[in-house]
């Protein structure tokens, strides 16, 4: 996926003036990988998503994807959204009718997601039955089975516990390695997203800019937290916030 020469601008009441949020902004992110972004709140993060998503318009630029990023969008966000009164089944089921209409072969889908996320048993289960983590692995399920090629993450485990965070970070690493889609992960997590990441960028602003970006070089398999190789990468991230 390429950003090439992003503007984006809101008005803002409060200013009473319009804000721009990007400003010649480029970015390259090469398929098949996590790219992680962080920064300072209102730094452009989610409207970056957003415009990946194609649910704000552009005002200059364009975003280009390539061949095998071309199709729909799973779109994971800060809380699992979930239809209140469907059960864990048709909450991952739903969005597969379209595009899987053999009944046999999406219900066998959805049985196979849930149980990639530790949800075996719980497919009669409503949302309120479950605990904030249980529907966070529910919205994980459903990222995964839907056909999409492109996934966006905005901190969807930001209100979670540290333990439960890197639970469903796991779990989420778990079913992407099987299936390495492009993956636009916004988080303000340090240690999150060093764990996550094939690469780093750093966001600053508004207008957004980037203030540093580097590749994580220490293989999935063996990262963990407290990690001394990571050490050094938080430390560069959380210099880039104090300094």
């Amino acid at each position: 996926m390429f950003f090439r020469r992003l503007s984006k601008s809101y008005y803002s009441k409060e200013a009473g003036t319009t804000v721009p949020v990007f400003v010649d902004f480029s970015l390259d992110i090469p398929s098949g990988t996590i790219q992680v972004l962080t920064g300072p709140s209102g730094c452009g993060k989610t409207t970056l998503l957003h415009l990946a998503a194609g649910l704000t318009p552009l005002d200059g630029g364009s975003i280009l994807r390539e061949p095998c990023e071309v199709g729909p969008v799973s779109y994971l966000f800060q809380e699992p959204r979930l239809l209140p009164w469907r059960n864990v089944f048709t909450n991952v089921e739903l969005p597969l009718r379209a595009s899987i209409p053999v009944k046999e072969e999406r219900e066998a889908k959805v049985l196979r997601f849930l149980s990639l996320v530790g949800l075996s048993g719980y497919e009669a289960y409503l949302p309120s039955e479950l605990s904030g983590g249980m529907r966070q692995r529910v919205a994980i399920a459903r990222a995964f089975a839907y056909p999409s090629t492109l996934i966006l993450m905005d901190e969807p485990f930001q209100s979670l516990d540290v333990k439960l965070r890197y639970e469903l970070l796991q779990a989420f690493l778990h079913l992407w390695q099987d299936e390495r889609r492009t993956t636009l992960y916004v988080t303000h997590d340090v240690a999150e997203a060093v764990l996550a990441a094939d690469s780093v960028c750093r966001l600053d602003g508004p207008p957004a800019e980037i203030a540093d970006l580097f590749s994580i070089d220490v293989p999935r398999s063996r990262r963990k937290p407290g990690l001394p190789e990571l050490m050094s990468y938080e430390g560069r991230l959380y210099g880039g916030l104090t300094g």
